[in-house]
């Protein structure tokens, strides 16, 4: 049995070996990977950083319309 390969955010890319979607560019993970997206947010501290942001501004706009 082969192994196919899925992009984590295009479910219909598959590909017969490891290598890049066409669609986004990230690395295919191998089908049936548990958690792909997030291992894949988690590989570069830019990613991380731009997680943080964006729940950063997230909690205080939802302060922001709470304290109204």
């Amino acid at each position: 049995m082969s192994q196919t390969y899925v992009c984590p955010m295009h479910s219909e890319v598959r590909e017969p070996r490891p290598s890049k979607c066409p669609r986004c560019g990230m690395e295919l993970m191998p089908e049936g990977t548990r958690f792909a997206l997030l291992r894949h947010m988690f590989s570069s501290p830019l990613h991380i950083m731009i997680m943080v942001a964006v729940m950063l501004v997230i909690m205080v706009g939802a302060m922001i319309l709470l304290h109204r």
